[in-house]
């Protein structure tokens, strides 16, 4: 039901004009907002000037639905003109604007029109949320209203339509305005995220030379103590874990002792030294042209998500006229932002300012980086570049660290051949200086690497082993035995690219600190890669604070060495992409003994114990490979493999005619058309009986590659 608020003949073109300010005038007493008031209006006027336009006159009636919220104001505008001809082809918008516009203006546009009898449009507006129910007695109050208001004349009408194009245009420059502040925030955070990125690819580079003394020897702590511990912890698991065989009480006893003092060394070396925050690997400078403002822009992005007090106001100054510089932008990026950072925690109110401006020379670029905060006492501004340096201050009980920030910003800066230095006055603040030559000049060699061979084993599944370490790489290929996964060793990143090339594996152990370069380099570029990104990557390391470090670049999981045989045998199930060969054969004998073939590879085995059975759970299972039987009762393989070769559901199924049968060759000929491989059950050792399932296996594969390539 609809109740009528209004009814307007359109007999001349100011009718027009007036309905369309009568539209106005109701949507603004039924509650619309101004914007809506808009649309109606220009809606309802096109179609009325449609009317006058093709029939020469016609009737507008205003509208609202009598029923329970939400409740529609409706515009039904008739004529009894001429019609609409091809009216589809108007509303697919080959032509008709007026009618394809007013209908994107509407929540409801309901047409119909017949040649020769004219045209009805219905528009229709959701009544706002906000606005209660519409009853009898307010369409009363509105028609009143109505009376009451003389229409306005050309002029004001023109004056009115000038002052909605004014405030539209006036919203759409502040949405621009809004749009873009949002991209210049985008901006800055993809730029941060951008440069994060890229600190990270340089984290254990920037951090090995700290000090020539104590990264030799934090680098002999890392691999002689940590690693062969992490070795004694494996080793000592797999005794416990009866992997080789039983132990007695004593010996039980003996090596549960021994596990306990390495875990309580390892965990006194981890308290002594934290290693978490030093990764080995050399330091490589990668120098191209950036601006000063990118960089910036950058560690605004990076600062933003940080839990910054109130009480401190984090201020960049653009920099004005400063040339390109030609040096590695993630070391300055981290140069700065170790500074920002280190100055954010010993203030506890007022600003930090980073500023930026050209040597008087103009051979360099001078940063500072200047604080409010509790300031450095004269004789501590150059102890505090020592590494493992950490000042007595009040604020020491909440600020946490390693001491080794400034260090490395020192190291960093005199690699890009460059200067740190600091001016300070106790409770009044600090002002850190860095200066960067505009153009860096350096030599950057890197070490060669060899790749290794990789003979994959059909039966397994390839797992790639990044690890440095010759002693856990033979820990998790003892791990690995008698299970369906294979390692594959790779000694370097270099290494483990070309493995990537040569297999794709189903999954990859990650060691992070490997010799001379960096783990977190290969996670990066796998998951950047389209070929590799979808690679389950495991993070095994020795470092235990860098789990949420892992995770954002994509580990899908991360665990401190020594690692556990059933943790990693569980966890790579879990990734297992599971392979399934149903054997077909009516004898249990022949089925139990198959299985036995194949316990510990990387395929799950199903069984069916005639043909009928296995049709059925070809169609369900949707295996991989089919071993099938020629000698069964009620169905022969024969008929089995010819139905299967006729099912579309079954017929892409690789069949490896498994039998006792001594084939003619014309059997042996009529199989080969449906089958891969035909195997004799008559094998007398398990030895010969895999090869041969390999080959057959090797035989599908290769058969598949084919297909994959045409």
């Amino acid at each position: 039901m609809s109740a009528t608020i209004l009814t307007l003949e359109i007999r001349f073109e100011h009718d027009v004009v007036l309905v369309r300010q009568r539209a106005r005038q109701i949507a603004g007493l039924l509650g619309f907002d101004a914007q809506n008031q808009t649309r109606l209006a220009t809606a309802v006027s096109e179609i009325a000037r449609n009317a006058f336009n093709y029939a020469g006159e016609g009737k507008v009636e205003f509208l609202v639905e009598d029923t329970a919220p939400p409740q529609m104001f409706l515009v039904r505008i008739s004529d009894e003109g001429p019609g609409i001809a091809d009216l589809p082809a108007i509303l697919e918008g080959g032509k008709g604007l007026g009618i394809i516009s007013a209908r994107r203006l509407m929540d409801q546009f309901d047409i119909k029109s017949v040649p020769g009898k004219g045209t009805t449009v219905l528009l229709g507006k959701a009544f706002p949320p906000e606005v209660p129910v519409v009853t009898a007695q307010d369409l009363a109050r509105i028609a009143s209203k109505l009376a009451r208001r003389a229409p306005l004349s050309p002029f004001e009408d023109i004056q009115q339509q000038n002052q909605e194009l004014l405030r539209t245009l006036g919203e759409l420059h502040k949405h621009q305005e809004e749009l873009t502040q949002l991209n210049r925030e985008l901006e800055d955070t993809n730029r941060g995220v951008l440069a994060l990125y890229a600190e990270l690819d340089e984290r254990a580079e920037d951090l090995r030379r700290a000090s020539e003394l104590k990264s030799r020897f934090l680098s002999y702590m890392s691999h002689e103590l940590r690693v062969p511990l992490s070795s004694i912890l494996a080793l000592s698991r797999i005794l416990l874990d009866r992997t080789n065989g039983e132990l007695t009480a004593e010996q039980e006893k003996q090596v549960t002792f021994v596990r306990k003092a390495a875990g309580d060394l390892l965990e006194m070396i981890n308290d002594l030294l934290d290693l978490a925050k030093i990764e080995a690997g050399r330091i490589t400078v990668r120098p191209a042209e950036f601006e000063v403002a990118q960089v910036f822009s950058g560690l605004r992005g990076m600062m933003r998500p940080l839990d910054i007090s109130p009480s401190i106001e984090l201020i960049f100054e653009d920099p004005v006229g400063l040339p390109p510089l030609y040096t590695d932008e993630s070391k300055v990026s981290q140069i700065l932002r170790n500074l920002v950072s280190n100055a954010l925690k010993f203030t506890e109110r007022g600003e930090v300012r980073v500023s930026a401006a050209m040597e008087p020379e103009g051979k360099a670029v001078v940063f500072s980086v200047a604080d409010t905060g509790i300031g450095i006492a004269p004789e501590d501004q150059e102890r505090i570049f020592e590494e493992f340096v950490q000042l007595e201050a009040p604020v020491k009980q909440r600020v946490k660290g390693t001491g080794l920030g400034l260090a490395l910003s020192r190291r960093l800066v005199e690699l890009l051949g460059g200067s740190l230095s600091v001016e300070s006055e106790l409770g009044v603040g600090s002002t850190f200086t860095v200066i960067i030559p505009l153009v860096y000049a350096g030599p950057d060699a890197e070490s060669p690497v060899v790749a290794i061979p990789h003979e994959i084993d059909l039966l397994r599944f390839p797992v790639l082993v990044v690890e440095d370490d010759p002693s856990t790489v033979l820990l998790y290929e003892r791990y690995l035995q008698e299970s369906g996964f294979q390692a594959i060793p790779a000694r370097t990143v270099k290494e483990a690219r070309q493995a990537l090339k040569q297999v794709r594996p189903m999954a990859v152990v990650l060691d992070i600190l490997l010799e001379e370069e960096n783990g977190w380099d290969l996670l990066v570029e796998m998951k950047r890669a389209k070929a590799t990104r979808d690679i389950p990557i495991l993070v095994c390391t020795i470092i235990d604070d860098q789990r949420e470090q892992g995770m954002v670049l994509g580990a899908v999981d991360y665990c401190v060495k020594p690692i556990e045989r059933q943790w990693l045998l569980n966890k790579l199930k879990m990734l297992d992409p599971v392979e399934k060969i149903l054997i077909i054969d009516d004898e249990e004998v022949a089925r139990y003994a198959f299985n036995k073939l194949l316990a510990g590879t990387r395929y799950t085995v199903i069984e069916a114990a005639d043909g009928p059975e296995g049709l059925r759970r070809a169609r369900e299972e949707g295996p991989q490979v089919i071993f099938l039987d020629l000698i069964m009762p009620e169905m022969s393989g024969f008929e089995v493999l010819d139905e299967l070769k006729s099912d579309p559901a079954t017929r892409n199924i690789p069949v490896v005619i498994y039998t006792g049968k001594d084939l003619e060759e014309e059997e042996r000929r009529r199989l080969m058309e449906g089958a891969v491989a035909v195997l004799s059950k008559a094998t007398t050792s398990r030895e010969e009986a895999i090869a041969q399932i390999r080959e057959a296996l090797v035989t599908v594969r290769r058969g598949q590659g084919d297909k994959e390539t045409q």
